[in-house]
């Protein structure tokens, strides 16, 4: 937390805005700009104000602090990185278009830093050759950079944003584990100390690489992503990442496969409807295309396809749905009357639902026409199962079968066990205690640390504006002059007093500005505390408000101060 100092509002460069934002969509966006914390430069590009400056500098302070008191080590990497390590771990390619790149006056190729695997790898495989230099984790707070698509929520989707991301380099899967937990464990304590509601979510690890994976969500109405969580039992997880298991399903009764006339049922809400069967009776088969070859993927009729969950699962391959050109280039696809029967030359991956013996209605491979007992396993084999339905309210918790619930969430922290991956590409090697190279294992370790703002501001804001955790907020007090000249003169005597007893002071002296609109801009701000200079001063009586319950009480300066130190 920075040292004890006032800051007189009218000498701050913060101007508060009665009115929302015309592009702000989340609660966030809307009071982070008015309360005058951050200000928009381009889409997805902010500066930070004095005041929001302080708030992202006491968030840095926690992260800082918990993670060097697990012994990790700081440093500082460049944003600006050449191609080749890149190139070489394949995600020049991987990251697409949320690449920025760029060229020096020589022709020489960069990018600017999304992440930075590939450059702590290369720094420990230049600074550690022995067994006895692991373990070692290392951290950097740093700005990063992803051309999104879409910016948009104020901080909370930027194309530049602060990031701590850390590393921790061993030379066995125990040691992989035991920096992983220790990074666990200060991630609890900074959300914590940050005084954020969240939840640890089973997850995938996508353009990351690697195997065990978990992040840290908390829950708000503006979250982008959507986890699950179990009511009956501990299980949580980001859609992406919950399983199903099919129960074993005979088949040996169902007759033999029968086809349909069905003219002008391309879609499974036309076939249900003309043959008066449940959509959960068809089967939907989605054709996409893998690295350029075309895959069909099975779901049961009243299930979608998630586009985002199918591409985690077969990263780093892109995937894309067919178009008409596809359709004319293979005859043998019918487009809207596709079936698993009779495929050729085309993977088929199913989601676990389309298990063997059960049975379908499903395209029959010609036009207006439909097959009935098709039998998985029996007129079909799936090449591979993948949970790739979209989850909903209520399917089976993979731990203890109770119905699911879904919220939306905030990611604000990211770990992963990496696994050798970028060693492997790097040849990350040191010498063993046998004197033979030893392959190093490497876990990555995120938190956004200017998406914390934005998240602190969702889960904490009120009807009146924000309302900051203690430890987070720009300063510990708010005093208020409610009036004429004395009550600002004694509002300027407390905050340095308040001061001097090592509190941090946001003091409203601002002239021809009246009480109402200083009492507006001191909620809006959300200082956890609010000191009134108001009618009593000459009696030496002041009015301690607190900011979230909005309790208030007169009394002495001393007093006032006695309590705001406890």
């Amino acid at each position: 937390m920075a040292a004890a100092q006032v800051q007189r509002m009218s000498r701050l460069m913060a101007k508060t805005l009665r009115d929302d934002p015309a592009d702000a969509e989340t609660l966030s966006h809307k009071l982070l700009v008015r309360a005058g914390y951050v200000r928009r430069n381009a889409a997805g590009i902010w500066t930070w104000l004095p005041l929001g400056k302080k708030v992202l500098d006491n968030i840095t302070t926690v992260v800082r602090e918990e993670m060097d008191a697990i012994g990790a080590q700081e440093v500082l990497l460049p944003a600006l990185l050449p191609k080749d390590a890149y190139e070489a771990s394949g995600r020049w390619e991987e990251y697409g278009d949320l690449l920025f790149r760029l060229k020096d006056r020589k022709g020489g190729e960069y990018l600017l830093g999304p992440t930075h695997e590939e450059i702590f790898t290369q720094t420990v495989k230049d600074q550690c050759t022995s067994y006895k230099d692991l373990p070692v984790m290392l951290y950097q707070i740093q700005t990063k950079y992803r051309d999104e698509a879409r910016p948009r929520s104020g901080v909370l989707r930027g194309r530049e944003f602060q990031m701590k991301d850390s590393y921790s380099f061993d030379t066995t899967d125990e040691g992989l584990a035991e920096s992983y937990a220790l990074h666990r464990a200060a991630y609890q304590k900074i959300f914590a100390r940050l005084g954020l509601d969240y939840r640890i979510v089973s997850a995938v690890s996508g353009a990351m690489g690697g195997s065990a994976s978990e992040e840290f969500l908390a829950p708000a109405a503006a979250g982008e992503d959507t986890f699950v969580d179990c009511p009956a039992c501990e299980y949580a997880a980001n859609t992406e990442a919950v399983t199903f298991v099919a129960a074993p399903v005979d088949g040996s009764g169902h007759g033999p496969v029968e086809e349909l006339d069905t003219p002008d049922t391309p879609t499974i809400e036309t076939l249900a409807a003309h043959l008066g069967v449940p959509a959960s009776a068809t089967l939907k088969n989605l054709l996409v295309k893998v690295d350029g070859e075309i895959v069909a993927v099975g779901v049961p009729g009243d299930r979608e396809v998630d586009l985002g969950k199918l591409g985690e699962h077969l990263a780093p391959a892109v995937v894309e749905l067919v178009t008409a050109e596809d359709f004319a280039d293979r005859p043998d696809l019918v487009r809207g009357y596709v079936g698993p029967q009779g495929l050729e030359k085309v993977r088929y991956i199913a989601d676990p639902r389309v298990a063997n013996g059960t049975a379908w209605v499903t395209g029959a491979n010609k036009a207006d026409t439909h097959a009935r007992n098709v039998v998985c396993g029996r007129d079909f084999e799936v090449d591979d199962y993948l949970d790739v339905v979209v989850v909903e309210e209520g399917d089976p918790c993979p731990s203890c079968g109770a119905g699911l619930k879904l919220d939306r969430a905030i990611e604000i922290g990211h770990i992963f066990q990496l696994g050798r991956k970028y060693a492997d590409t790097f040849q990350l090697d040191v010498l063993g205690k046998e004197g033979k190279p030893v392959r190093v294992t490497m876990g990555s370790y995120g938190i956004g640390v200017s998406r914390a703002v934005a998240a602190l501001a969702e889960q904490s804001a009120d009807d009146k504006g924000l309302c900051w955790p203690a430890e987070i907020a720009p300063a510990d007090v708010h005093v208020v002059a409610a009036g004429k000249a004395v009550q600002t003169e004694a509002a300027l005597d407390a905050a340095e007093q308040l001061r001097a007893a090592g509190l941090r002071v946001l003091v409203d002296d601002r002239a021809g500005v009246s009480p109402g609109v200083k009492f507006t801009d001191a909620e809006l701000i959300g200082v956890p505390k609010i000191l009134v200079a108001g009618r009593r001063v000459g009696e030496g009586v002041f009015e301690l408000k607190d900011r979230r319950s909005g309790e208030r009480e007169e009394l002495p300066l001393a007093d006032a101060i006695a309590r705001l130190t406890a």
